[in-house]
């Protein structure tokens, strides 16, 4: 009789605390703060309650970050020494699982078309300043003249990586996905129309879907036009005040559009999870750090041997039963040989080959080495030097904020304030498209008192700017020349009203042919030698010129955990 009220007493101390456990547990579902006692939901209306964690972007893979060293390359026939070992932090992050092909880029430029008319004068030079250069297939002693009319549009080469596309086009790609997915994101929500089957609807210019603006202001979308949205998501803060998620005065006043009122709840926020980030170029640290998938290497929390390729060995052709002599990437092998003899296991490509041909490395990432190289978002130094950041490292930043205007709200750009910028190679592009939030660089007293940053424009940091130089001490707006330890040519152009354009070459005596405007692209392509195929080497161009061999592919910021996947105990 005592065992079996032992028994019962220790069941009901068990039961006990399982239900204190759930309890715990439930306030924190249902949104209740453990500082305070407040409900969250009472005054953000529930934001992120049902966030369940960041959802992987189509057609992308999660590498997990760690720690690798970047550059260590076996070679260095070049002897340009800008790729000594150094140790790199690398933060989780989203890539593509294989280059932007030329259909997919077709997606843009014809949304591009739709949405700024070349034939309306507001627009004409936008279009065209995203067009892929096909001419690149050029050659004054070889025929190839096929591929500059074929290339980009015939359907045979619908799955091949896009080529001719500078890094300022492939930044602009970017930015267009973002906005792209998010909309889709929205509409699949229920919470944004199809903006194109509303008749009343005309998409141009402005008249168009952009994150940032959403983010900001909802009703600066369209002017305002309330048709564009259906239903928001539930209002928390709304139902705790009786209403039953119709919102209050003050959310149906940012919902709701006037008199038509078909809007209810409230609209997305940053803080909910939906929204995906932003898309970019990678970083060379990150681009690096994916193909070369160390993580094959690993033992326990060592690496052994170095990597050649992104995949194991250093011979170029596999080594497994079923593809036993099959050349593992798409490159050159020789003087007048980019595909080895006919009939035999090569590449079986001529020139690049379609997205998918090749194994993928051990992260799943195919084409990192060879087909094209790449653009990544760096700007070029010789050194990555142990001065470095040695956390997530990235040359390039120049800090912005939002332009606001004297009403006290964030400006979207029209086809009345929309400027152009000419880069250096004659191409004329928007800086802000129209229907986009305007920007500008920080000013010293938004960076005054910090101790991480101290301009807007920090690309030459600790390199070509004053504070690398032996005056570090002087207000470099003090001086009459800015240092140039990076001054490639520019070449100067005069634009008359009629559209009279006059280029000239630049005279002037130069040290470098290196600017703050020439990016990195990373691995080899179809037309290198296996040289280039190492993921360490790099090489630079001029952010405004475009290749035959240089493609792209985007990536996005991981938020949150480094990995979905659960830590197995190594020591029990």
């Amino acid at each position: 009789m005592i065992n079996m009220k032992l028994n019962k007493g220790i069941k009901f101390l068990f039961l006990t605390l399982i239900i204190i456990s759930l309890a715990n547990c439930g306030g924190k579902n249902r949104g209740t703060s453990n500082l305070t006692g407040w409900k969250f939901s009472d005054y953000d209306g529930g934001a992120g309650a049902n966030y369940k964690g960041q959802t992987t972007p189509l057609g992308m893979v999660l590498i997990e970050g760690g720690a690798f060293t970047m550059g260590h390359v076996q070679d260095d026939v070049m002897f340009d020494w800008n790729t000594t070992p150094v140790k790199m932090q690398v933060r989780s992050f989203y890539i593509d699982e294989a280059e932007v092909t030329n259909r997919e880029y077709r997606l843009f430029l014809q949304w591009m078309e739709q949405t700024y008319p070349p034939n309306n004068d507001n627009y004409r030079n936008i279009y065209t300043s995203v067009l892929p250069d096909t001419l690149v297939w050029r050659n004054t002693l070889g025929d190839a003249e096929l591929l500059t009319e074929t290339y980009l549009r015939h359907p045979s080469y619908n799955q091949y990586p896009v080529v001719g596309v500078s890094w300022v086009q492939a930044v602009e790609y970017c930015k267009w996905r973002t906005n792209m997915v998010n909309e889709k994101i929205l509409m699949d929500k229920g919470i944004l129309n199809p903006l194109h089957e509303i008749d009343s609807l005309k998409i141009e210019g402005k008249n168009r879907f952009d994150t940032d603006v959403y983010l900001s202001d909802p009703n600066l979308l369209f002017d305002g036009d309330s048709t564009i949205y259906k239903r928001g998501l539930p209002d928390l803060k709304a139902k705790s005040k009786g209403s039953r998620g119709r919102g209050s005065r003050g959310s149906r006043s940012r919902g709701s559009r006037g008199s038509k009122g078909g809007f209810t709840g409230r609209h997305v926020k940053v803080a909910d999870g939906i929204l995906t980030q932003k898309f970019r170029l990678p970083s060379e640290v990150e681009w690096e750090f994916a193909a070369k998938a160390l993580v094959e290497n690993r033992e326990y929390n060592t690496l052994q041997g170095r990597k050649k390729f992104s995949w194991n060995g250093k011979y170029t052709r596999s080594k497994s039963k079923r593809t036993k002599g099959d050349q593992q990437a798409n490159f050159k092998y020789g003087k007048g040989n980019y595909s080895g003899l006919p009939g035999w296991s090569d590449d079986g490509a001529d020139i690049t080959n379609a997205i998918k041909s090749y194994k993928p490395n051990a992260l799943g990432l195919y084409d990192m080495t060879g087909n094209v190289a790449e653009w990544v978002s760096d700007v070029y130094r010789p050194i990555v030097d142990n001065d470095a950041n040695d956390f997530n490292y990235y040359r390039g930043n120049s800090y912005e904020k939002k332009l606001i205007d004297e009403n006290g709200k964030v400006v979207v750009v029209d086809y009345n304030s929309v400027q152009y910028d000419t880069l250096d190679n004659g191409t004329i592009k928007a800086k802000f498209l129209p229907g986009s939030l305007k920007y500008i660089p920080i000013t010293k007293s938004d960076a005054f008192m910090r101790d991480n940053y101290e301009k807007s424009y920090n690309v030459d940091s600790k390199d070509g700017d004053i504070q690398s130089t032996k005056k570090f001490y002087i207000d470099e707006e003090e001086l009459e020349t800015k240092p140039r330890m990076y001054n490639s040519p520019k070449i100067p152009r005069e634009i008359g009203e009629s559209g009279y354009r006059r280029q000239e070459y630049d005279k002037k005596i130069r040290t470098t042919l290196i600017s703050d405007k020439t990016r990195v692209y990373k691995g080899g392509s179809w037309k290198d030698r296996s040289y280039w195929l190492d993921p360490s080497q790099r090489r630079y161009l001029p952010q405004y010129m475009a290749t035959n061999y240089i493609g792209f592919r985007c990536a996005t910021d991981r938020l949150g955990p480094m990995t979905n996947t659960k830590r197995k105990a190594y020591h029990k």
